[in-house]
């Protein structure tokens, strides 16, 4: 058989790929009824973690795929029951967001005044055309996901799953509605989680000041603004300075309003810093609001949800921030009560969505209770007993302390450990259209009609929505407004995906999955909320292993971004060069936790190596005996080697077992970098530049012995690199002499083992 002269990928990739699907190679069922995988295998299982149905994918997620996809089809040549599903994220905010951006754009429009219904056909539209695009991408990049199996956050069974984790939660005591202060973002008009806010560095001025002539405490803020809704100043309680005054309460006139704060004593306040005194403003800070709750401090609202100034009767109302904050820091120096101004560089929270600046404000929302003990009803997990009482905090903190969940690498448990330590409730409700909606309900009958700031009226908990209210008996019920946070919903992915919350028989054989493969910038996102949500609902680890790859970054070290125009798209670059050298530029070099650095010229490196395995494998193929006997003998392994060849033999040995190694540690780049050096610089640079004396001049044995070598060598090569370099791996094992005990395809061959 001889081999084309050039392999080109364009012509190959897509064929390729179609026949892995028809023949369904993805399905660990494939392996078990081709023999390769048995019932009482050990089984491997991921989750693709689902790309948000916003865009295309970019070179992270290329990164992802392929490192996840190497991680699949070496368990598939290992022999185990390998499953990895496919999904996409609804990733509401987001989703929703960019369609209100186009709306503008095209129609001149906000979703209100397009209205409810038509808007989310319009979101809906949107995210179906981008789903079948990332599907696309998904496919170019050669992932060997189950598609049979694929998952959307927002479809069916995963609402079913999100309703009844809601319930199941509610239930436990672990989900409140209740007023507490949240992160609000004013252009979004909704509430975003902590690791939804990202902080931008700015210039900005720290003002001391007094409220009044008459108040003798001086203090410091970079918001005078907010200073209106002060409530308390809060000192040390051994602070020399100011102990006189603790528990007194004064009356102020601050900026021509008239203001009532008390002196309070708290531990947490830093004599040193500033001038050892905060003023305290309940209702737009978190940690005012914590000061407040501990000292019995009253709160007053005076931002509202536009991000202006909201006091009755006052004349900063209705004002915009900026414009208040000026006119009061005047008044301020008018009054002679201003003792300094500084410039400050400040950390300026930012909803990472919408870019909207946050305001933390006071709103009746839902929340999942980390700090509350409760019975854990299970008995799977072996830190924990049923019945015992445990947080929240505490089952995700030890389900990664005690070892049930390694992550790679480790320096990342401490990162880890500091936020679980920092960790509030969790805001799980947004004020949007599009998401799961919460399975709350309220009856509509005056007197029990819940009012979105009212907590002491009833709701009702349901997964089916209840025909009449279960209070009155008569009336129909109206559902909570509010949609949940998009990684609630992601956070039962693990388990929502394989049949959760029916007990199905996939649940029972593939869960906990073996690894999750993510980027280290949503530790905190989605990591910690699927150890949170499958600890406390199915008394399980969501994964055995946490692998965390790091930022893809251009040659110089740079983000890629727009304003730079370093942005290389990794289907643009796979249809020029091949997605088997994009894979291989993306993975070597690439140490888990650590940013990668990848250019043109390193794929096109890649690109060469693609070329060098093709050339290779010709010479090997032409060299072979045409005589089908000698050649039949060879592809047995039935011809004596020689010395000589006996020696490269054990060193292809040593070679196995070093790969083997590295890709059972989650060394993927160590195996890359390893597969690339033997097979260039030992395999053909070396074995078959010494080969061809022994072929075209040596004596029979010599020749006989010097081809068997090159098979062995190559056969087993392929088969090593196949992970890494799918597609010319699979094009080449479909041209070269074969026994007949060999699978037509490369991927569902057995990984070699010597």
């Amino acid at each position: 058989m001889k081999i084309p002269k050039n392999y080109n990928h364009k012509e190959t990739e897509d064929k390729i790929y179609a026949k892995w699907e028809k023949e369904r190679l993805f399905k660990p069922e494939t392996s078990i009824e081709k023999g390769k995988a048995s019932h009482d295998s050990p089984y491997f299982s991921m989750v693709l973690p689902p790309p948000n149905v916003t865009g295309i994918l970019h070179m992270g997620h290329a990164l992802g795929i392929t490192i996840e996809d190497i991680l699949a089809r070496f368990h598939r040549m290992k022999g185990y029951k390998t499953l990895w599903i496919p999904g996409t994220d609804h990733a509401a905010i987001a989703t929703q967001s960019k369609v209100e951006s186009i709306l503008q754009k095209e129609e001149g429009k906000n979703r209100h005044q397009l209205g409810k219904k038509k808007f989310l056909e319009k979101v809906n539209s949107f995210a179906s055309e981008s789903h079948d695009t990332i599907v696309k991408q998904v496919r170019k990049m050669g992932a060997s996901v189950d598609w049979e199996r694929e998952a959307y956050t927002l479809d069916e069974k995963r609402n079913r799953a999100v309703k009844t984790a809601f319930k199941r939660l509610h239930d436990m005591g672990l989900i409140y509605k209740g007023m507490r202060i949240v992160n609000w973002d004013p252009r979004g008009q909704t509430t975003v989680s902590d690791d939804e806010v990202n902080y931008e560095e700015a210039k900005g001025k720290l003002y001391t000041f007094y409220y009044d002539k008459d108040f003798p405490i001086p203090i410091a803020t970079t918001r005078p603004e907010t200073k209106l809704g002060d409530t308390a100043v809060a000192v040390n309680p051994g602070d020399k300075r100011y102990k006189e005054y603790i528990g007194k309460e004064y009356k102020v006139n601050f900026a021509g309003e008239s203001l009532s704060i008390k002196i309070v004593g708290d531990e947490e306040i830093d004599p040193e810093f500033g001038t050892g005194a905060v003023g305290v403003t309940p209702a737009h800070s978190f940690t005012d609001w914590e000061i407040a709750e501990r000292h019995g401090v009253s709160i007053k609202q005076i931002i509202n949800e536009k991000g202006e100034i909201s006091i009755q009767d006052s004349e900063f109302n209705g004002k915009e921030i900026s414009k208040a904050r000026e006119e009061i820091v005047e008044k301020l120096k008018e009054k002679d009560l201003l003792v300094k101004e500084e410039f400050i560089t400040q950390n300026i929270a930012k909803a990472e969505r919408t870019d909207g600046t946050i305001e933390p404000l006071p709103k009746m929302q839902w929340f999942i209770n980390v700090n509350k003990k409760f019975v854990f009803p299970h008995s799977s997990l072996p830190f924990i007993k049923k019945g015992e009482k445990i947080t929240l905090k505490k089952l995700m903190e030890l389900s990664v302390k005690e070892g049930c969940i390694s992550l790679v690498p480790k320096k990342f448990e401490k990162t880890y450990f500091h936020w679980i330590n920092n960790l509030r409730d969790w805001c799980i409700s947004r004020q949007i259209w599009f998401g799961h909606h919460i399975p709350a309900y309220y009856c509509k009958k005056e007197g029990r009609k819940i009012h979105q700031n009212d907590a002491k009226n009833n709701f009702y908990i349901s997964i089916e929505a209840p025909e009449k209210c279960p209070f009155c008996g008569e009336c129909e019920m109206v559902q909570d407004s509010d949609t949940l946070d998009t990684w609630f919903s992601s956070g039962l992915w693990t388990f929502s995906t394989l049949g959760w919350p029916e007990e199905s028989k996939e649940l029972m054989n593939y869960h906990p999955t073996t690894v999750l493969e993510t980027g280290h910038d949503i530790l905190f996102f989605w990591v910690a909320r699927m150890i949170l949500m499958t600890t406390s609902l199915i008394g399980e680890i969501p994964f055995r292993y946490v692998y965390l790859h790091g930022i893809v970054r251009d040659e110089r070290g740079r983000k890629m971004s727009k304003s730079i125009g370093n942005i290389m798209d990794p289907i643009e670059v796979s249809d020029i060069y091949g997605t088997d050298a994009l894979r291989m530029s993306l993975v070597i070099g690439s140490a888990p936790g650590n940013d990668v650095k990848i250019s043109e010229d390193k794929i096109k490196a890649q690109k060469h190596f693609a070329n060098k395995i093709w050339n290779a494998t010709r010479f090997v193929v032409s060299v072979m005996p045409e005589e089908k006997k000698e050649l039949d003998k060879i592809i047995a392994g039935e011809t004596i080697l020689l010395d000589n060849e006996k020696k490269h033999q054990e060193d292809l040995k040593k070679h196995i077992k070093e790969v083997t190694r590295h890709m059972e540690n989650f060394r993927i780049y160590l195996a890359a970098e390893k597969l690339y050096q033997y097979f260039w610089h030992n395999f053909a640079d070396i074995i078959i530049e010494e080969s061809k004396e022994s072929i075209y001049k040596g004596r029979e044995e010599e020749r006989m012995s010097a081809l068997q070598n090159l098979y062995l060598h190559l056969t087993k090569q392929l088969k090593l690199l196949h992970p890494f370099m799918p597609y010319v791996t699979e094009e080449i094992w479909s041209m070269i002499p074969r026994s007949k005990e060999s699978e037509n395809y490369i991927m569902i061959e057995d990984w070699p083992k010597n």
